[in-house]
């Protein structure tokens, strides 16, 4: 299945990170920040206006969605107005016993369906796992709920029985496998299902040798989320696109903000992991999370044909280095302002940053 090698002929990323500041910070004294500001969505409402969605964490790692106003100055984000809660566990399966969490969002805004689509991670009975709600104004959301595989016969393996998570919607239209004009959207299974059910190890399905956590994409055909939203839970034709290559890489990959249609086709903005993992449901200690990028084919997005050997941006300031997680640059949303585009990102779990991103060709 996995036909990238170190090998392969790429063209080069040319793109750079550059730091522009911190955005957003745990407001002192407010119980539902007490552990940390982090890991936002973006986009841009009916207003005009730019909003950041941010992962709000409160004590004993119970996480909400908030909304903010992103406030410019000079063409940068420096700041934000908080403007309250759009989402939150309050749902039977987003808790478990002595768990709770909608944390990590990522909202697309997907012009063909006149929505913003936002997928994030409920923290349930059975561990992480990922969930769909969409909205007209960012601020009012429906869950359309739990993220479905369609079995898949090659595979020999459901992947609805693994964790998963660092998944996002494509914007635009791309063409699926079998030629049908669909909604792609990129996702991380987690094969070690010792997590769910105490010895059942790693399982990998047919055609992956590689146990490390990759990055994979699935379809939903474009007519059934026309007919129907619900339907953007039922993904199908999954594929392999990108697992760990480089040093910054070695433990696992996973995507980051939506998309972005570039001349040479999509930039996707990953996160690469070094270090040790603790459990699934552990808040990690040992880990270093750098950001770097791949170039998805414009036809073909299952395939990769450029990527970064090196981190575009690694954790190095205070901010990044030190938090709830230290040696985190976590990014997961991406906005164009006055015609530059910036990437915002989790710092440490427990602060959000904003990096510029530029051309260098």
């Amino acid at each position: 299945m996995p036909t990238d090698t170190p090998t392969t002929q790429r063209l080069e990323v040319p793109y750079r990170l550059t730091r522009a500041g911190v955005v957003m910070t745990p407001a002192p004294g407010d119980p539902l920040e007490a552990e940390g500001v982090l890991n936002p969505a973006s986009g841009r409402g009916p207003d005009g206006e730019l909003y950041l969605l941010p992962r709000l964490v409160a004590e004993g790692n119970i996480s909400r969605v908030g909304i903010a106003r992103i406030v410019i100055e000079d063409g940068v984000p420096v700041g934000v107005e908080r403007e309250g809660i759009v989402l939150e566990p309050d749902r039977g399966w987003e808790r478990g016993v002595g768990n709770a969490g909608t944390e990590d969002p990522r909202t697309t805004w997907i012009e063909v369906l006149g929505v913003h689509v936002m997928t994030y991670v409920a923290y349930g009975p059975l561990g992480p796992r990922t969930a769909i709600a969409v909205s007209s104004d960012l601020r009012t959301w429906k869950r359309l709920g739990p993220a479905l595989f369609r079995y898949q016969e090659d595979l020999d393996m459901d992947l609805n029985l693994f964790h998963n998570k660092d998944t996002v919607f494509f914007p635009e239209p791309v063409t699926a496998p079998d030629g049908t004009e669909s909604i792609a959207v990129l996702h991380r299974p987690m094969w070690d299902l010792g997590e769910t059910k105490p010895g059942q190890g790693v399982r990998l399905p047919a055609g992956i040798d590689d146990p490390r956590q990759s990055i994979w994409i699935s379809y939903v055909p474009l007519a059934a989320a026309r007919e129907d939203l619900g339907n953007l839970t039922l993904w199908e034709q999954h594929r392999f696109v990108a697992g760990p290559e480089f040093a910054f890489e070695e433990l696992k990959i996973g995507g980051g903000p939506p998309p972005l249609r570039i001349p040479e086709g999509w930039l996707v903005i990953h996160h690469g992991v070094t270090g040790v993992l603790a459990s699934a449901f552990a808040q990690q200690q040992k880990v270093n999370y750098a950001a770097g990028a791949l170039i998805l084919d414009a036809d073909d997005p299952s395939r990769v044909i450029a990527r970064t050997s090196e981190p575009l941006l690694a954790p190095e300031t205070d901010d990044e280095r030190s938090g709830i997680v230290p040696n985190v640059v976590f990014p997961t949303a991406i906005e164009e302002i006055d015609g530059r585009h910036f990437v915002f990102y989790g710092m440490a779990d427990s602060k959000i940053g904003v990096a510029l991103l530029e051309r260098t060709d």
